[in-house]
């Protein structure tokens, strides 16, 4: 996962909710998170896979792979995997503490 292209589309995210002229209404929140969220999986996902590929392109002893190529991508796709893992338990930490709100 690209930090700073998910930093600058949540910069620009921010820009688009000050600037708003109407408040945004649940329904237009919610599509844009999940949105967001589903992209930022699909990145993650790219990036293990390949991650994978270039491993077993180096296993297969494929010249144009060299080792550091592999760690740097296995590297790239834990830290952002780890990210991921992050969010979710922020999440969930969230939707415990609403369910936990006296009505």
């Amino acid at each position: 996962m690209k930090v700073n292209g998910l930093q600058a589309e949540m910069q620009a995210l921010k820009l688009e909710a000050q600037s708003s002229s109407r408040p945004a209404t649940g329904q237009q929140v919610s599509a844009d998170f999940g949105a967001a969220l589903g992209n930022a999986i699909k990145t993650v996902n790219n990036l293990q896979s390949a991650s994978s590929d270039l491993a077993t392109r180096f296993d297969q002893g494929d010249r144009n792979v060299t080792l550091s190529d592999v760690m740097i991508a296995r590297n790239k796709s834990s830290v952002a995997f780890d990210a991921t893992v992050q969010v979710r338990n922020k999440m969930v930490e969230a939707y415990k503490e609403l369910m936990n709100m006296p009505v």
